[in-house]
């Protein structure tokens, strides 16, 4: 058993090793005013962790985005469900959502910003719009992948609209809204440094800017690694609760 999960696994980690090593010695190959070796990235990621300002900024941004996030996936996945169960409101709508998803959202938050103005509000706003859509889109082919069998077999055993949506859509729905999950993370990450770039100035985006105005490569390096990490590892988190519902499936 251990001998199958280094197996298993030793691809991964050989590749992520091979990684490190390249960007090692590319570091040290080219001017640090482009790229630092790995080294002197993990050493700067720890001198922002020891000095509290990495935790303090890094505080700002998890709220920033779980609140965007989290109002994305209360809204998107119920409205989603809405639009495949009412075929006349979808027709209605989905030429809005389509107008809005490929919309270069950056192109909205100056309007957002005079419209809102700075703080938390608008950040969130912007967060929201990055990552709502992809969940909405999944939930609707989802929802209308459902076989009409199923619909009938519970109309047929009088279930109400609600035990409907509850018994069945819900569930049926889940692992499709799952894959908009994922897809919205990635989104999310973008739209809360891209909030934060262009809004008020917090968190990681701020850490960003700053390395970046005093050439600090390092410390724009070590703040990306970071939230492509916190991405993969939400992603991760993603793929495994989908899988998890979606065992039906298999």
């Amino acid at each position: 058993m251990l001998n199958n999960a280094i197996r298993r696994h030793a691809p991964f980690w050989l590749s992520i090793l091979v990684g490190i090593a390249i960007w090692e010695i590319a570091g040290r190959s080219t001017s640090q005013a482009f790229m630092v070796p790995f080294s002197t990235t993990m050493l700067e990621l720890f001198r922002l962790v020891t000095s509290g300002e990495f935790i303090r900024q890094f505080l700002d941004s998890s709220q920033l985005f779980l609140t965007g996030f989290c109002v994305a996936l209360a809204i998107g996945m119920p409205l989603g469900m809405l639009l495949a169960r009412v075929p006349a409101l979808r027709i209605g709508v989905e030429p809005y959502l389509m107008l809005l998803y490929a919309t270069p959202l950056v192109a909205l938050i100056p309007f957002i910003l005079s419209m809102m103005g700075f703080g938390f509000a608008p950040k969130v706003l912007v967060v929201f719009l990055f990552s709502v859509f992809p969940v909405i889109y999944n939930t609707v082919e989802g929802a209308r992948s459902i076989k009409p069998e199923m619909i009938e077999v519970a109309r047929s055993f009088r279930s109400s609209e609600w035990a409907l949506w509850r018994d069945v859509m819900v569930p049926y729905t889940l692992p499709y809204t799952m894959t908009g999950v994922r897809q919205a993370i990635g989104r999310a990450l973008v739209g809360m440094i891209a909030a934060e770039f262009f809004l008020s100035s917090t968190g990681l985006g701020q850490l960003i800017m700053t390395a970046s105005q005093n050439f600090d490569t390092a410390g724009v390096f070590a703040s990306v690694l970071v939230i492509a990490l916190i991405g993969v590892g939400l992603m991760r988190l993603g793929t495994a609760i989908e899988k998890h519902f979606a065992r039906w499936r298999q």
